[in-house]
């Protein structure tokens, strides 16, 4: 038999494993919540830690606890912090709203270790979950702290480096494809002219403007509850408790963390979470664009559009040999879907803030933490394996350009909208060329040779030589 020890909580004892640094309250949350094996993610994990050293230090300096039973804490806190027990946090995400399991998973866990390493602790002097580890916080404030902490540090760490990677690579197809000129394509039929730099300068600034966007919701993260307790009012802290803890917090993560303008409004509602996990779905909009148009302009290679060159990266079919398939694409844009469906379950969850506090944040963190991993690590595989081993094929980019009836649009200001419209259908008709046509219905040749240069189709008034 697996050997036990016996913990008690308000509600009574309950019998935990020998080993486990965790106590009742994190045991009773484990029968509780068998729902899916899911626990909270390591950034999560940290950023409790986080919070827990800095109020140990905090309340020390304030006089509500110990120096010793202080120090003892921040150490235990830092084992967390550094992900050395996150065995000893089985907690399903599918828990109490508040995320409480889970802030006293961490309290127990702190609070046992630190016993463990405070030297000469006798039993009745214990360092206890609540009265030393939690002290002067509520899980009402500390767990929607963590999970702004949380996803400001990945937002930094990962999503923002991989984002900035994929738009220099964007900007240097820009540069690298800026001469070779395609045919541009609306509602999937040919169009004017394009360059293939200008189609990558669109993805470049799509990117940009998706880094922008998410760097604004960052900002909303930057309020932390802490300080607030149960409902807001502070009941039970030290009123420099918060600024203290939180500006420590601040100088260890290099963010820009501070107490929320209204203690109310950050308990009671998620909106700023909602407003990056909107972000999120945005950016990923972006980004299966961008996959997408190159996933066709590379279709092919013969009998597709074939204008792009995919990098060869696997084998694409276990029947087909040679068949190379636009993996890297189709990764990404599954990411994509993704996180369209976890901006919908944090949409859900931010609406589940009921009077003063919202009852759904451990699976809003969840989904929004891996909509940020998910979009960091698909942007990093797609930059590298893809786009940065993608050709432009110039010569296939010709043939297409020339078999399109699309450039008599740029007859139209010699001859007219109708009178081009009828050349296009008959050039479809009988196979002869647009230059032939308008040759016979008495266009010069020298006329002839600016307007249907694509080349001087690419920006306003080049056809007039302006």
């Amino acid at each position: 038999m697996n050997k036990t020890r016996t913990e008690t909580d308000s509600l009574g004892a309950m019998e935990v494993p020998a080993e486990a640094l965790y106590g009742a309250q994190t045991a009773r949350a484990i029968d509780n919540f068998p729902i899916s094996g899911i626990c909270l993610p390591r950034p999560m994990l940290r950023a409790l830690g986080l919070i827990k050293k800095h109020a140990a230090a905090s309340n020390c300096a304030l006089g509500v606890i110990e120096r010793d039973v202080a120090e003892a804490i921040q150490n235990a806190a830092a084992e967390v912090v550094r992900g050395d027990l996150d065995s000893e946090f089985p907690v399903d995400i599918f828990q109490t709203g508040s995320g409480t399991s889970s802030n006293m998973n961490a309290n127990e866990v702190i609070a046992y270790r630190a016993t463990q390493t405070r030297a000469g602790t006798a039993e009745e002097e214990r360092i206890h979950p609540n009265d030393h580890v939690n002290i002067g916080q509520s899980s009402n404030d500390v767990f929607p702290s963590a999970i702004h902490i949380a996803c400001a540090e990945q937002l930094h760490k990962t999503l923002f480096p991989a984002l900035n990677t994929l738009h220099a690579s964007l900007l240097a197809k820009q540069e690298e494809y800026n001469n070779i000129i395609k045919i541009g394509r609306t509602h999937l039929q040919d169009a004017t002219p394009v360059s293939v730099g200008q189609v990558f300068s669109g993805y470049a600034r799509q990117v940009e403007l998706a880094i922008t966007r998410l760097e604004h919701a960052a900002t909303g993260l930057q309020e932390l509850p802490l300080g607030g307790t149960a409902v807001g009012t502070g009941l039970n802290t030290h009123p420099h408790f918060a600024s203290r803890t939180i500006e420590a917090i601040a100088a260890e993560t290099g963010l820009p963390f501070a107490e929320a303008a209204n203690h109310f409004e950050a308990q009671s509602s998620k909106d700023a979470v909602v407003n990056l996990s909107a972000a999120l779905k945005n950016s990923s909009t972006a980004l299966f664009k961008i996959a997408n148009d190159i996933r066709f302009l590379a279709s092919g290679p013969r009998c597709g559009i074939g204008e792009l060159i995919l990098p060869a990266v696997q084998p694409g079919s276990s029947i087909m040999p040679g068949k190379i398939n636009p993996v890297m694409a189709e990764s990404l844009m599954q990411v994509c879907a993704q996180v369209q469906g976890n901006d919908t379950t944090v949409s859900i969850c931010g609406l589940s803030g009921n009077f003063e506090l919202n009852v759904m944040m451990p699976v809003m963190a969840y989904n929004t933490l891996q909509s940020i991993e998910l979009l960091s690590n698909g942007v990093r595989a797609f930059s590298e394996k893809c786009l940065d081993g993608l050709e432009a094929d110039k010569e296939r980019c010709a043939h297409l350009l020339e078999q399109s009836l699309a450039l008599v649009t740029a007859l139209v200001p010699e001859i007219g909208y109708d009178h081009a419209g009828n050349l296009a259908k008959e050039a479809h008709q009988t196979g002869a060329t647009l230059r032939e046509l308008a040759l016979r219905d008495g266009v010069d040749a020298t006329t002839l040779d600016r307007l249907l240069d694509p080349a001087h189709m690419l920006a306003p008034g080049e056809q007039d030589g302006k």
